[in-house]
């Protein structure tokens, strides 16, 4: 990235207050991160050029990168420029994960929000049916035929699914939220596997709800999605309490 002091700003916001200087800096940064003035694997300005540019000192500089780096939008090297990540879900991944491995009772209400957020992406999702996403979601159904009776890669496969279903909304703020609820699918997944009375039978049940509702997406038939998907949840909630039931309840 040029260093001159000609250089064109890619920085369209100033801080404001100079008692949150870092904030304001870093929030300009992710500004331009977001909008795709930065394109993810590009350099960052320097810190020295980051300071001159926004009037302050390196020291404020280098801690708006950290907030950066913190929130997943950049990462840096020992002795290199910090670079541009792609947008994703990995910060809220590790947070969820945190929290429903805290208790059992966590991992319930997790599982809970799902629900909410993932009826109303099956609706959308059929209103804009997105190709990539479609084809995310029937290819991961295949991989779940595949898996069948192997837990991990049948986990794997459901999550791509539900990426899949976030991906045919066509959102990219959506395709994010999912990836963010990776651990809670894994963690729910990974629960429901160790039951010792899973069949055959309810693998492929498990399979059938998931087909059912790439149907409903496919033929664009939102409410017929929004049916689907609520009855995947409504047999995922009766799974949920058998496994809580062995495991001696939830926690507080």
């Amino acid at each position: 990235m040029p260093t001159d002091a000609t250089r064109k700003s890619i920085f369209t916001a100033k801080p404001a207050s100079p008692s949150r200087l870092a904030d304001g800096v870093s929030d300009a940064i992710a500004a331009a991160l977001v909008d795709g003035r930065i394109a993810p694997g590009e350099a960052l300005p320097t810190e020295g050029e980051i300071a001159r540019e926004f009037g302050v000192s390196k020291p404020i500089a280098r801690e708006a990168l950290r907030q950066l780096t913190s929130a997943g939008l950049v990462f840096t090297q020992q002795g290199k420029v910090a670079r541009a990540k792609a947008l994703s879900g990995e910060p809220m991944e590790r947070i969820y994960a945190y929290a429903v491995r805290s208790s059992l009772k966590r991992l319930q209400e997790a599982n809970e929000m799902r629900r909410v957020i993932e009826t109303g992406i099956a609706r959308l999702a059929a209103e804009r049916r997105d190709p990539e996403g479609i084809e995310t979601m029937r290819r991961a159904l295949a991989d779940m035929q595949n898996g069948l009776g192997k837990p991990r890669d049948f986990t794997e496969a459901d999550i791509l699914f539900h990426l899949g279903l976030a991906m045919a909304t066509g959102n990219a703020m959506i395709r994010i939220q999912m990836e963010g609820l990776r651990s809670v699918q894994r963690e729910v997944s990974e629960l429901f596997s160790r039951r010792s009375n899973r069949s055959e039978a309810d693998w492929r049940a498990t399979i059938e709800r998931h087909g059912n509702i790439l149907k409903a997406i496919a033929a664009g038939d939102a409410d017929l999605a929004d049916k689907r998907i609520r009855e995947h949840f409504d047999a995922a909630d009766i799974a949920s309490f058998e496994v809580v039931d062995k495991l001696g309840g939830s926690e507080p």
